[in-house]
């Protein structure tokens, strides 16, 4: 009897934890699309200039960010549907991690992750770009966050990425965080070598003393 108290009590934690996590993802993607509309548009108003670069059509850069923008709108248009639909069996779900204990670190992970992405984006201010800028009449950002890592911004979404695959285990966000990881890997080398031609030295020293990473 005791034992059968204790299943149901985990069945009902289980189910809350469930729906939880699939209004979190919905709303947490859906303010993301939100938040990064309405910056693009008011430093676009303030500085009449575009802060996301895509690059010369048919580049590599201008490759990654389509697989990127494909990627993106696809787990926000998922996201909000598994609210509403029952799709998770198209969606390959890897049922040994999709526990109570897994979802809500996977919660708490894309958090934080997203506390250092907003760290990171008011710390570059109207100086953020999405993409490579050739303009090189702004100071080289090396502190803050840039003092740890050369992509601190590219570090905390590789987090969020992880947080996704948690909080929704299946075989759709594990494609997502390996394609997303090769995409960002793939897209800081090419800024790195940019930077490189539009700093030179200094962005070399800057190099020497910084790790991609952390």
């Amino acid at each position: 009897m005791e034992d059968d108290r204790v299943f149901r009590s985990l069945e009902i934690f289980l189910f809350d934890i469930d729906l939880i996590s699939r209004h979190f993802l919905a709303v947490y993607f859906l303010f993301i699309a939100v938040h990064y509309a309405s910056t693009a548009i008011g430093l676009n108003s303030r500085t009449s200039q575009s802060h996301i670069q895509y690059g010369e059509k048919g580049s590599a850069t201008w490759w990654i960010r389509q697989v990127f923008n494909l990627f993106r709108g696809t787990i926000l248009v998922i996201c909000i549907a598994r609210v509403f639909y029952p799709i998770d069996t198209w969606l390959g779900i890897i049922e040994p991690l999709y526990t109570p204990w897994v979802l809500s670190i996977g919660m708490l992970t894309m958090l934080v992750s997203l506390g250092f992405v907003s760290y990171s984006h008011a710390y570059m201010r109207q100086d953020w770009r999405s993409g490579i800028d050739h303009d090189n009449s702004r100071a080289l950002l090396t502190q803050g966050p840039f003092a740890r890592s050369r992509n601190p911004m590219f570090l905390a979404i590789m987090l969020g990425q992880l947080g996704l695959f948690l909080t929704l285990p299946s075989v759709f966000t594990l494609v997502c965080l390996l394609v997303g990881v090769a995409m960002m890997r793939a897209q800081s080398a090419k800024e790195e070598h940019a930077l490189s031609e539009l700093y030179g030295s200094e962005y070399q020293s800057y190099k020497a003393r910084t790790p991609r990473w952390l």
